[in-house]
């Protein structure tokens, strides 16, 4: 492939390459154009590319992940925008195309914009299908506060907004296929009920029959998740917001939002507006051609192949490679003759396989069944003629690499069909990893496959972690991780070595924390610039590095710490929570929760000055004023008059409180008191990840003290209990008790001192709930109640360090650390077009 240079070079005289116009930035769309510049593509075309979402091509099977917050929808992003510049394609993000002039060869997009083409791909996807409901729409058209669909980032994000919400307690997704299923265990996460509503008679029912269906079903039960099948929604209840659901033949069921995950349908109104041949989708041959168009192709969700309309990535990968060689010429006899739809999945984290039949058909035909409902593993295997044409693994999946090699190829199988289940002398894992051909495919999500990942480790890849991010295997759903380990295995001859980049404290430093630190302490290192010249390797700076070593260097260091803002992230800039509009929200300090009269009346008298368009109570007991824009906000804190409430950071947040001994009859210690002098103590000390903590005045523990990073009870006798590594977020753990205690001050004490050993000891961004049962409940009691090691002071003393240099950083509305600190940001551009040229 030429070099940027080489191109800038050409492009001072004369571009002759041919214009490639691809209208889609999707996963199918992105995916083309890879293949695409593989083939040495981008010396024959200059790119351009256009998407409905203003953000670069994402991956779509991670978005449950991100509605369960299991990922960062930062971390699904298949392509950065340097991509983009790099291979010098021209990105017009957030912009539609409305129609193709066949003849004069134009795209015509919503902008205004008339982009001429010489070859076109068409890569539009397909959409959510809303189902008619009643009910469903507002008089406007538009749909009624509480009903979502399940496709974009934006929908995921609103999802979790609205389910985060303290009145919304039920959900209920319309269909019980993968979409729902995902979509209702990752609603489950945010702590509300959830209801899954599908028309068939069990659910996944496109993928399995009634038998695994109705094994799927006790799993998902299982999880808490309320299953109706063979049931219609005929109407959403609720005038203003959604109130519930009417089924057509069951009682009415309440709830406060409805997704709807009933399938998908072709984005193909381009291709009808401009005259191009639409069917159940565009119509394409086996060359992923336009018939009667020798330069339209189109690829993906939105075409028709010999009858036939995919909704599954694995398909995507294949029509793209057959594509890519006929753009460029790479290969003129490819053809695309379908894909036989082979798919394994987690769905609500059970492992599902499901290839062609899911039962016999034919008098002739064999059914090799295994049920185990308690333990949820149901297995099906149809055979004809010898060869397995259908076969459903559920709560199983160990078996899955040969049976799709021998489903895809039409191996010969063994006498013993149970061997096609178990390992019982017949082809087992290890032995199916062998003799999985070289284009089997291993990671459906990405399209990844053995022969990828052979040519990955004998390039010289060798650990797994490493393979995995070059070739982006086992970063979808997750559930190829354990094919990819043994494939990875396999071809390095078991000399797989361990991923030292595991175990480094951030990315760009080679070291894990404890190394990282003796360095920064011997070398006197007070920078985040200081570290990357003296430690990286190269001295070359790493963006993903630097809040960590921010954060890590103003723990060690205290008020000698040599803030460079360009490490911090936006929130941390401006010391506001940034918003998905561009807005920020601002979180005064209410410590304990306690607040005055002439607090309150501040504080309304900011959101009437500056008309903050949302003032809301938050789960720590304080107010959030959302929506006021970046320069606003010195003027908000000037006039509020209050500490930052640090509800953006990486740090110390807040102390929750009951009112304890002095109010409530049941009361048997000063919970009020002692959260605030906890809070007043602690307040925005830096940490690995954010510390929300509680203290509750009894037993009952109304602050709900046992789910916090730190928690405090009350109980008989003046003592306090202390518990570690609670949570109460999209993971739910109780914490452990590290002590009972006879006074507050050592209650103050041994909680900074916790902190502190978490915070010198922990991993970037690992809350107390992974912290504590890593490191071991008894290993804490006994370094930090019975001071084995003989550390306490040292950790006591660091921390006192800490708590001197607090500095109220909402104090820079006087005096801004940068000149353009609180300079506009708005209109907020999510993602900016990418010319290059």
């Amino acid at each position: 492939m030429t070099t940027l240079a080489s191109r800038a070079a050409r492009t001072k005289t004369f571009d002759t390459r041919r214009r490639l116009v691809v209208i889609g930035n999707g996963m199918a769309g992105a995916r083309a154009v890879e293949e695409i510049l593989a083939r040495g593509g981008g010396v024959q075309y200059r790119i351009t590319m256009f998407g409905d979402e203003p953000y670069g091509n994402y991956n779509r099977i991670m978005l449950s992940h991100v509605l369960s917050g299991e990922e960062d929808t930062g971390n699904i992003f298949l392509n950065s925008l340097d991509w983009y510049r790099e291979n010098e394609i021209t990105l017009h993000a957030g912009v539609r195309v409305d129609r193709i002039d066949r003849f004069a060869k134009l795209v015509f997009s919503d902008d205004g914009r008339a982009t001429p083409y010489d070859v076109l791909v068409i890569a539009t996807g397909s959409r959510s299908h809303l189902p008619p409901m009643d009910g469903m729409y507002t008089p406007g058209g538009r749909l009624l506060p509480g009903i979502f669909a399940f496709r974009t980032i934006d929908d995921t994000r609103n999802m979790v907004a609205y389910a985060q919400q303290d009145h919304h307690h039920r959900a209920v997704v319309v269909g019980g296929g993968l979409l729902g299923l995902e979509a209702a265990r990752g609603l489950q996460s945010h702590g509300i009920g959830v209801d899954v509503v599908h028309s068939g008679g069990h659910l996944m029912n496109a993928q399995m029959g009634p038998e695994g269906g109705a094994v799927l079903r006790r799993s998902v039960e299982a999880l808490g998740i309320r299953v109706h099948t063979g049931s219609r929604t005929t109407a959403i209840l609720g005038a203003d917001k959604v109130t519930g659901i009417r089924l057509r033949d069951r009682p009415d069921i309440d709830c406060d939002m409805v997704v709807v995950a009933a399938g998908i349908r072709p984005n193909v109104e381009v291709a009808v507006t401009s005259g191009l041949p639409v069917e159940r989708a565009i119509v394409v041959d086996d060359h992923m051609r336009v018939p009667d168009e020798e330069e339209i192709y189109a690829v993906g969700e939105c075409v028709q192949h010999r009858g036939e309309v995919y909704g599954l990535v694995a398909p995507l990968w294949e029509q793209a490679a057959v594509l890519a060689d006929h753009v460029t010429g790479a290969n003129p006899k490819a053809a695309y003759l379908g894909t036989r739809a082979a798919t394994k999945l987690k769905v609500a984290g059970v492992d599902v396989a499901s290839m062609g039949l899911q039962g016999p058909e034919r008098e002739t035909d064999e059914h090799v069944v295994f049920s185990e409902p308690s333990r949820g593993v149901f297995k099906s295997i149809v055979i004809r003629d010898g060869k397995i044409v259908g076969a459903t693994l559920l709560g199983d999946s160990r078996k899955v690499a040969y049976l799709t090699q021998a489903f895809d190829r039409g191996l010969p199988l063994p006498e013993e069909r149970v061997s096609l289940l178990f390992d019982v002398g017949g082809p087992g894992e290890e032995a199916g990893v062998a003799e999985l051909d070289g284009d089997a495919q291993v990671c459906n999500c990405n399209g990844v496959s053995k022969q990828t990942l052979v040519e990955t480790v004998k390039g010289g890849c060798s650990t797994l972690a490493g393979v995995m991010d070059a070739t982006r295997a086992g970063k979808g759903c997750g559930s190829c991780k354990l094919l990819v380990r043994q494939v990875v295995e396999w071809a390095a001859d078991g000399a797989v070595e361990e991923d030292p980049a595991a175990n480094y404290y951030v990315p760009g430093v080679p070291l894990d924390k404890a190394d990282l630190m003796a360095a920064i302490r011997e070398q006197g290192l007070r920078s985040v610039s200081a570290v990357f010249a003296a430690l990286a390797p190269g001295g070359a700076e790493d963006a993903r590095s630097k809040m960590g070593l921010a954060s890590l260097l103003k723990m060690m260091w205290a008020g000698e710490y040599i803030d460079e803002r360009d490490a911090r992230f936006v929130n941390d800039r401006v010391h506001a929570n940034i918003q998905r509009d561009g807005t920020f929200s601002v979180v005064p300090q209410m410590k304990g929760g306690v607040t005055s009269p002439e607090q309150l009346r501040r504080i309304a008298d900011v959101a009437d000055k500056y008309r903050i368009p949302m003032v809301k109570l938050t789960g720590g007991q304080r107010i959030d004023l959302l929506g006021i824009p970046k320069e606003d906000l010195p003027k908000v804190w000037a006039d509020l008059g209050m500490p930052s409430g640090y509800a953006y950071g990486k740090s110390f947040r807040t102390v929750k409180t009951c009112v304890g001994q002095e109010f409530c009859r049941f009361g048997t210690g000063d919970s009020t008191k002692l959260g605030v002098e906890i809070e007043s103590r602690f307040q925005g000390i830096e940490s690995p990840a954010k510390l929300k903590l509680a203290v509750s005045g009894c037993p009952r523990n109304c602050a709900e003290s046992l789910v916090k990073d730190v928690g405090v009870v009350a109980v008989e006798g003046g003592r306090w209990e202390i518990y570690v590594g609670g949570a109460a977020g999209a993971h739910i753990r109780k914490g452990d008790l590290l002590a009972t205690v006879d006074d507050p001050e050592t209650v103050k004490l041994l909680t900074g001192r916790f902190m502190q050993y978490y915070r010198e000891r922990a991993n970037w961004l690992e809350r107390t709930y992974d912290f504590v049962p890593r490191v071991g409940i008894e290993h804490l009691r006994s370094v930090i109640v019975e001071d084995s090691e003989g550390i306490g002071p040292e950790l006591d003393a660091a921390m006192q360090r800490s708590v001197d240099s607090y500095v109220d950083p909402w104090t820079e509305r006087d005096d801004p650390f940068t000149p353009g600190q609180f300079r506009t940001a708005l209109p907020l551009e999510v993602l900016p077009q990418v010319p290059v040229r």
